[in-house]
């Protein structure tokens, strides 16, 4: 039988504190069998009830006992704190709020339910420490059916205060925890908002007075589109490989080249679909018109048959201008929705992206735009990381309040 002892840093513990298994400040779940009531309905608790990240019972079943699965064999009472078994959802645990009281629960579940000496809001908080988490993973750990057994979460030894120390520190666990679920919640407001800023930048640009009177033209008239080739078995021989780009590679404003496939072209592919800076490269599938702009990367890169190559005609385009404005066209305005192929998957062909109307406004007025958009959107994007930077560190907190909880340090 596991002896596994939920340990910080150190294994000593503050005066009055002392080290006790799981069993002997838990009594057991009592059994039960549903099908024994046919017709009486039950709210059952399962793994999908729960939410991991919010630890709550977000979700029940009602069955009727007849339909019962064969899983559902445990009674749950209020301020029982369940804890999964299995592998991957050793993070769900939940505490059993009063209007559960008498339902049911799967047996895939530890259900501790637990004894005078010690809070139930202080157990539910522990078993959600990583220390916890982690020494029922170490258990888990090379056995050939992933889970813990309830015997084994049972002789986890734990540190327990004194009854009113372990109300002490819920308290303040709770007040801690509450300060923490506000930061969340105002770093996530600030980070949709950072994340609706493109957008917003894309309609000052493309909606204003000055933009609706832009003279426009079909897409054809300033770009040269073609379509690279279509990969297959053959051209994987390696006869005459170069590097290409697929779909995956096109994102929105930039090429990513982090994963690069090769494939033999002909010389004369070579010569008509090598890239040069400044093509425009617009994804006829996946999502369809996501665009970037190639600014040399490599000196050879062709490309496949699931993107089209805009070559611009005259000097007087300014490729990054069209980069923004079909970003705004397919995420914001809307611009040519349904005009792509109805098949299973849908697609846009060449013609199509040709006759596509664009705004063709004087090169310089293009440049300005254009110039003007990297700039907010870079910044953008550095308030969006450090928003996320921000949130990563509130999400973080919880752990390290309860490592102090457990430790003796609160």
């Amino acid at each position: 039988m596991s002896n596994s002892t939920v340990r910080n840093s150190s294994s000593s513990l503050p005066e009055g504190w002392r080290w006790v298994k799981l069993g002997e400040v838990c009594d057991e779940a009592k059994t039960c069998d549903p099908r024994l009531s046919p017709n009486a309905p039950f709210r059952y608790v399962d793994i999908s009830s729960i939410n991991s990240a919010s630890k709550r019972i977000i979700e029940t079943r009602i069955i009727l006992g007849k339909d019962a699965p064969s899983r559902a064999r445990q009674l749950v009472e209020t301020n029982d704190v369940l804890v999964a078994t299995t592998r991957p959802n050793l993070n769900a645990v939940a505490l059993v709020l009063a209007e559960l009281d008498g339902e049911i629960c799967s047996t895939g579940f530890c259900v501790l339910h637990p004894t005078a000496i010690i809070d139930a809001t202080f157990l539910f908080f522990l078993v959600q420490a990583r220390n916890f988490i982690d020494t029922l993973s170490r258990e888990v750990r090379g056995m050939l059916y992933p889970a813990v057994t309830d015997n084994q979460v049972r002789s986890i030894s734990i540190p327990l205060p004194p009854l009113p120390e372990q109300k002490r520190i819920v308290a303040k666990v709770q007040e801690l925890m509450a300060e923490v679920e506000h930061a969340r919640n105002d770093c996530e407001t600030q980070l949709e908002a950072a994340k609706a800023l493109p957008s917003s930048y894309l309609r000052q640009a493309f909606e204003s007075e000055e933009a609706k009177k832009w003279e426009r033209k079909g897409l054809g008239e300033l770009f040269y589109v073609q379509q690279g080739v279509a990969m297959s078995p053959k051209r994987r021989e390696g006869i005459s490989p170069h590097p290409f780009l697929r779909t995956l590679n096109v994102l929105w404003g930039h090429i990513d080249l982090s994963i690069l496939d090769q494939m033999d072209f002909s010389d004369e592919e070579v010569a008509k679909l090598s890239l040069k800076p400044g093509d425009l490269l617009v994804c006829e599938g996946g999502e369809v018109g996501r665009t970037a702009i190639w600014r040399g990367e490599l000196e050879v890169c062709l490309y496949q048959n699931h993107i089209h190559c805009l070559c611009r005609l005259s000097d007087n385009i300014v490729p990054d201008f069209y980069v923004y404005w079909m970003q705004a066209a397919f995420q914001v305005f809307g611009s040519y929705s349904g005009q792509e192929s109805k098949t299973t998957i849908p697609n846009l062909s060449g013609s199509q992206l040709k006759s596509f109307k664009v705004p063709f406004p004087l090169v310089e007025e293009q440049g300005r735009i254009a110039s003007e958009l990297k700039e907010k959107m870079t910044q953008a994007e550095k308030l969006k990381v450090a928003i996320e930077k921000q949130l990563e560190a509130i999400n973080a907190l919880p752990q390290a309040i309860l490592k102090k909880a457990f430790s003796g340090e609160m």
